[in-house]
């Protein structure tokens, strides 16, 4: 949903409203609410942080996140699953995680809801690749499909349930399968 306000915020005034559930997001100057996640968008969020932490949170290469407020660029976007590299995490001046991410993650993953527009979802991923992400990924749960985009790269669609879906680079140990990231909805084989 797009909220108009009744004069233009800049994204600093924007910064200063409470927060929205589901978060809303500032993009060229408009604010944007998210759809509340549904059943299947939590499912595949949750198992999806919980699988890529299991890899990489470890050994500190990088950490998931789900629904955090990344602003830069002139945007405040909230990606479903935003993944920092360990060397890239904010800290605050005690050595902890920051409340405020002021960059872009290294990896966005994108969720679509039924009543989504892909190409909003795109477009924040596009934006999020430009500033220096290595990978997005956009899941649609409907049509039980990932489209990857890895940086400076063509897209590429995947489908079949065998295919491995592509990483970044610092995450090439994470295999998994198309059919194993849409399995998840099946309680049975959680």
């Amino acid at each position: 949903m797009v909220q108009t306000p009744t004069k233009a915020l800049t994204l600093a005034e924007f910064l200063q409203l409470p927060e929205t559930k589901p978060a809303s997001e500032y993009i060229d100057g408009q604010i944007i609410q998210k759809p509340m996640p549904r059943g299947k968008h939590s499912t595949i969020q949750g198992e999806l942080v919980t699988t890529v932490n299991a890899v990489v949170k470890p050994k500190h290469i990088a950490w998931a996140f789900p629904e955090l407020r990344c602003t830069f660029g002139g945007r405040s976007v909230v990606p479903d699953v935003a993944v920092f590299t360990w060397n890239r995490l904010p800290l605050d001046e005690e050595g902890d995680i920051a409340n405020v991410f002021s960059t872009y993650p290294n990896w966005t993953i994108e969720i679509l809801s039924p009543e989504q527009s892909q190409t909003k979802v795109i477009n924040n991923i596009l934006h999020c690749l430009n500033a220096g992400c290595q990978m997005g990924w956009l899941i649609d749960p409907g049509e039980k499909s990932v489209i990857a985009y890895p940086q400076s790269q063509q897209p590429i669609f995947l489908q079949e349930p065998d295919l491995l879906l592509p990483t970044p680079d610092f995450a090439t140990d994470l295999r998994l399968s198309v059919g194993q990231l849409f399995s998840w909805l099946k309680p049975s084989n959680v």
